[in-house]
């Protein structure tokens, strides 16, 4: 049980420290945005220096491929159209349940609009519980509960590529305009760590899914709330570097020194750090305003194909949003225009956040009565076949019937 009397002595000490970081933060969004003014001067030198050096740059910093001035205001969307948005959620293995198994329960969300036509809400879940699928990833020493993480986002992108080709209907383009909204980043940048036959196994299958959606001319939309990218704002490090060449490795060498309040040393370009885009944009963009378009150069993106990613910020009113879409979406102008006008009527009918998204995450979520059910169908399915023994272990037993 937490002691609120306790922690309430700590409180003040968090305020005092939150408020001395504003200042700072305010002081730190003031030199970015002054470095915002020159590299706007010098944006295409930028962009060369950038190119010139990326291979010796110790940062990830994103592309712009518009003038860093370019503030334009996203279009109205046509009447008839159509979102569709799958997202996920998932009951974990445990030693401690009656069966070693995992679930995972993919929600479904097709709403039209000016059509009159119902809406797609409902979720498919399915359960794992072969070897192949528990113990195939301790090969390459991932765990089975990070395995299931992976096996998600792919259900996710298939589910999403069913949905797309349901309303395509194999026409020439979708009888209306149409978006495939996914809710976070496109850039699985957590995979790039992975051994490369179980990273390949996991981003081919979800780029096959793109694949059918690319073909049925259907735009794919990574929607990022509260994003903590720092991609855009990178960029600024090759101004604010105060050397004639950025070469990273041979002036400023990573290094483990720290300073007297026992932080890392940073180097002389980091002078906004840890200023984000979205706070850089947000000074910047009035609501309804998109800023340039940025092409990512994280690692990963090497075997995307034709789906490298390109992404821009929109201030969709409640907040500064990430919009994130494969190339060949970003180099389509009317597509990419479409596809962000959408998305920011799905924000606005959502109050804040993309409606379509939030009826697949409520159609996906897994509660805790959810997962008693499913154990308990398990439970009695185990029991009619004959198993004996069927049932928790003391440790989940206990815990569920504290005597405290």
């Amino acid at each position: 049980m937490l002691d609120i009397t306790k922690l309430a002595r700590q409180i003040p000490d968090i305020s005092k420290h939150l408020t001395q970081e504003a200042l700072a933060a305010g002081k730190r969004l003031e030199l970015a945005l002054q470095l915002m003014q020159k590299a706007e001067a010098q944006n295409q030198e930028l962009v060369a220096r950038q190119q010139e050096w990326r291979h010796r740059l110790v940062f990830t910093n994103a592309e712009p491929v518009e003038p860093l001035t370019t503030r334009s205001y996203v279009a109205a969307p046509e009447k008839k159209h159509t979102v569709i948005a799958t997202d996920g959620s998932q009951i974990a293995p445990s030693q401690h349940e009656i069966a070693y198994c995992y679930l995972i329960n993919v929600g479904r969300a097709v709403l039209h609009y000016g059509q009159n036509r119902h809406p797609v809400l409902d979720s498919l879940p399915e359960v794992f519980y072969r070897p192949e699928d528990l113990y195939e990833s301790r090969q390459w020493g991932i765990r089975t509960e990070e395995w299931m993480g992976y096996r998600r986002t792919v259900s996710e992108a298939k589910v999403l590529a069913e949905l797309g080709m349901a309303v395509w209907g194999g026409a020439t383009a979708p009888p209306v305009p149409t978006i495939a909204l996914v809710d976070g980043s496109l850039i699985y940048w957590f995979l790039e760590p992975l051994p490369s036959e179980a990273r390949d196994r996991i981003l081919y299958a979800i780029l096959e899914g793109w694949d059918k959606l690319q073909a049925a001319g259907i735009p794919i939309v990574g929607y990022l709330s509260a994003s903590r990218s720092i991609e855009a704002i990178n960029f600024l490090r090759l101004i604010a570097c105060p050397y004639s060449t950025p070469d990273c490795f041979s002036h400023c060498p990573p290094s483990l020194e720290t300073d007297a309040q026992g932080m890392l040393k940073k180097a002389p370009c980091q002078v906004f750090d840890p200023v984000r885009d979205t706070t850089l944009w947000a000074s910047l963009l009035q609501p309804g305003q998109r800023s340039p378009l940025w092409r990512s150069s994280v690692a990963i993106l090497d075997l995307y194909g034709p789906h490298t990613i390109y992404f821009c910020y929109v201030h969709v009113g409640s907040e500064i949003a990430r919009i994130e879409v494969p190339a060949w979406v970003a180099e389509n102008p009317a597509m990419f225009e479409g596809a962000l006008s959408l998305t920011l009527a799905q924000v606005q009918k959502g109050y804040g956040y993309p409606v379509a998204l939030a009826e697949a995450h409520n159609q996906a979520v897994v509660r805790g009565a959810d997962r008693n059910r499913f154990f308990a169908l398990l439970q009695r399915e185990m029991i009619k076949a004959g198993l004996k023994n069927v049932g928790t272990s003391y440790k989940e037993t206990r815990k569920r019937g504290s005597i405290a």
